[in-house]
């Protein structure tokens, strides 16, 4: 739990994050409009999502479908009624006058997630709600010195509004909470979690309260679009909060910004109630009534999700939970590994994945699913290690080889002449020459011997890296010791 230092004493952060998670369909919430990232301005557009007279909005199932299996991946309880409601207000980007969404009878009731924090501990955060709803248009304010341009594609794209409860107390956890969040809806498949594009964004409630007081006046930063973005909007709008309260001022619930540039976040305008927006049921729509067998058929068909899969990584492999947290995280991350460790050893394949293989993949800026190695390759790889074919040492050499050429592990080796020596005739013969010529470092080793390492390493050197570093160990020590 963070506490803020502040000039007359501690304070308690209290955070609650509302996520906007756009769902993964070929078409809107309403329409059968096309909902692909990044197409030419108003070409995504049906006569609904203008808000045409007459037109009238039509659920789209599979929609429907990926809230409650979002619901279900978030331990939560799925209600079985629940109704669409008109939220009113007046913007540019929002045609109707209104958007299309849930209030009172949501589709998705209250849930829990397991976080993992920076220190090992786990803890688990309460959900209080899931939603479905409309996204609005977007404006443009820099296409013109004058005017603002109107993009209506995003307009009636399919969300789910993520409610937390106030139950985080520090940056660290709002970040866990994000990651782990985004993690479980990409094993899913309801959403991509890519912030950067804006298909997954959040909205930060934080207040600020002497520890064991009750809940103080809150103010939500609206659309922040990334986790590091949020940890330092936390940061800043704690920390003036608490100032405000120290020098005597109280804070106003309002609704704010953050201004990554600057680090700060600012006022946009005064907190709306809910009653500011009238909200009333949409007259278009009946309720929505799932079938029992509905959602048992989602239910069954549900992936194994992150905390189920750490826990067999831990339990099956035997990793620690922080190897098997980072190998979790994705799941193609998760299934690349389980690929590379069949019938070897687990561990070894998951240093191998964990340190070199993510060394090249962020050195590339490429996802594993244009990996130049695959998890086939590098399964290959260890197996020349684990007979002995090759040294750990050239291993590392081969991966980069591997990665610059393409080729099979076996073929390199054979190519570059990198077969490991275990031939203790010529490892006798090298270490023979390494000791004539180091008299005085052989007399020192007498006196100390962890000096030993020291002529491992030359014997190495001699023969490229290519004794074998188990039969180098054995016949110097007889060597030295004889």
């Amino acid at each position: 739990m963070a506490m803020i230092k502040g000039e007359t004493g501690d304070w308690e952060i209290v955070l609650g994050l509302e996520v906007h998670a756009q769902v993964i369909s070929d078409a809107k919430l309403f329409s059968g409009a096309p909902t692909a990232f990044a197409a030419d301005p108003n070409t995504q557009v049906s006569l609904v999502d203008a808000a045409m007279p007459g037109m009238l909005p039509v659920i789209n199932a599979h929609c429907v479908e990926q809230a409650v299996r979002t619901g279900l991946g978030l331990n939560a309880r799925i209600n079985m009624r629940s109704v669409f409601d008109r939220k009113n207000y007046f913007y540019a980007d929002l045609p109707a006058g209104y958007q299309i969404s849930q209030y009172k009878d949501p589709i998705v009731g209250e849930g829990e997630i397991e976080i993992d924090l920076p220190d090992g501990k786990t803890r688990a955060v309460g959900i209080e709600r899931l939603h479905l709803e409309q996204d609005a248009a977007k404006s443009l304010h820099d296409q013109h010195p004058s005017e603002t341009y109107v993009d209506l594609n995003r307009c009636g794209v399919a969300l789910m509004e993520i409610v937390s409860k106030p139950d985080m107390r520090s940056p660290d956890e709002a970040a866990a909470y994000l990651a782990k969040l985004r993690s479980i809806v990409r094993y899913l498949g309801t959403c991509d979690g890519n912030m950067d594009e804006g298909s997954m964004r959040c909205d930060v409630n934080v207040s600020v309260r002497r520890p064991g007081e009750g809940l103080g006046t809150r103010c939500e930063i609206k659309n922040v679009n990334s986790i590091r973005f949020v940890r330092q909007a936390i940061e800043y709008e704690a920390r003036r909060q608490v100032e405000i309260l120290e020098g005597g001022g109280k804070i106003d619930q309002e609704t704010r910004l953050f201004d990554p540039g600057r680090g700060e976040t600012r006022s946009l305008r005064s907190k709306e109630d809910a009653h500011d927006y009238r909200y009333f049921p949409d007259p278009d729509l009946l309720p929505l009534v799932l079938a029992p067998e509905f959602v048992a058929r989602i239910k069954a068909g549900l992936p194994e999700l992150p905390d189920a899969k750490k826990g067999r990584f831990t339990k099956d492999y035997g990793l620690s939970p922080y190897d098997a947290g980072v190998l979790v995280a994705e799941r193609e991350t998760a299934e690349f590994f389980e690929a590379v460790a069949k019938g070897r050893d687990a561990k070894q394949a998951a240093n191998w994945v964990t340190g070199d293989f993510f060394a090249m993949l962020n050195r590339r800026g490429v996802p594993i699913a244009q990996s130049p190695i695959g998890a086939a390759q590098l399964g290959k790889l260890l197996d020349l290690i684990a007979d002995g074919t090759i040294s750990g040492r050239i291993a590392k050499e081969l991966f980069v080889a591997m990665e610059e050429s393409g080729k099979d592990p076996a073929a390199l080796v054979e190519e570059r002449g990198l077969k490991q020596v275990s031939d203790t005739g010529a490892i006798e013969a090298a270490i023979k020459a390494v000791i004539d010529a180091n008299a005085g470092q052989v007399a020192a080793y007498k006196a100390k011997p962890t000096l030993f390492g020291w002529f491992v390493g030359q014997v190495m050197k001699s023969t490229g890296g290519k004794a074998n570093p188990k039969v180098v160990n054995q016949l110097l020590r007889k060597a030295l010791d004889g």
